[in-house]
């Protein structure tokens, strides 16, 4: 018996200085509700850029570091976000932060680390809503996905060494996947403690049942290096696949 192949429709934007991409598929994949949730889900990501851009220098975050707003008068969500970066600062002893080394060793908020993840799981909802309809959002290595008709997503992670190879596939019914890596921007990530970039970690790759947690995991792993998948083991809910920096690959089961 043969499974028949449900069409999926994808658009594609680009906002926070990245391409979102969107699949869906079941009942509402071209039409005026597909048209509104995805409205909805690129209103929600252009708030969180307006908010938390560290490019724009009209953000709240810029209004933040160059001194002109405090942390306790911004918007709520900036309380929100601070507190999960301090969280994963707990957690990875140090290693993950939302705060960089500034000028004369005055602390920088970057909450980069924590946004992407939390922001698209946020904008996700109105696709969550859809009746009858699959959905998977992705940007910048991460994505949330849903399946009601219980049919999975096929997701792909990418070797770090050779874009072109898939190292394993992972199939999402109702979960997240977040991929923390240098391989497309370049050696940014960095152990908080030192601000030294990890070098015998290439790749992290994180599963979990929230966007949020797999993308701040993923980061703060990459950032622990050598301590990468043994740090990613203990994490309860979460599953990955670590590629170090010689091109093995540690796949890390989920507790």
């Amino acid at each position: 018996m043969t499974t028949a192949v449900v069409p999926v429709a994808r658009r594609v934007e680009h906002v926070m200085g990245m391409p979102v991409s969107l699949a869906l598929r079941g009942l509402h994949t071209d039409d005026d509700v597909a048209d509104a949730a995805w409205a909805a889900v690129l209103a929600s990501l252009r708030e969180t850029d307006r908010v938390f851009s560290t490019y724009r220098d009209d953000s709240v975050v810029a209004a933040i570091r160059r001194g002109e707003l405090a942390v306790t008068d911004a918007p709520a969500v900036v309380g929100e976000v601070l507190a999960l970066g301090a969280r994963a600062t707990r957690a990875s002893d140090g290693a993950f932060s939302v705060w960089r080394p500034g000028p004369a060793g005055h602390p920088v908020l970057d909450p980069s680390g924590v946004v992407k993840g939390w922001a698209l799981e946020r904008a996700a909802a109105a696709l969550h809503a859809l009746p009858g309809t699959d959905s998977c959002v992705s940007a910048g290595g991460d994505m949330v996905c849903r399946s009601r008709s219980g049919q999975p997503w096929r997701v792909g992670i990418e070797d770090p060494h050779d874009p072109t190879r898939v190292l394993a596939t992972v199939e999402i019914t109702d979960g997240a996947v977040a991929t923390s890596g240098a391989a497309h921007r370049g050696a940014h990530l960095v152990d908080a403690r030192t601000g030294a970039v990890p070098g015998s970690v290439a790749q992290v790759t994180v599963v979990a049942s929230s966007l949020t947690d797999a993308d701040i995991d993923a980061t703060a792993a990459y950032a622990l290096g050598a301590r990468a998948a043994q740090w990613l083991g203990q994490r309860v809910g979460r599953s990955g696949l670590v590629v170090w920096a010689d091109g093995t690959t540690t796949t890390v089961p989920a507790r």
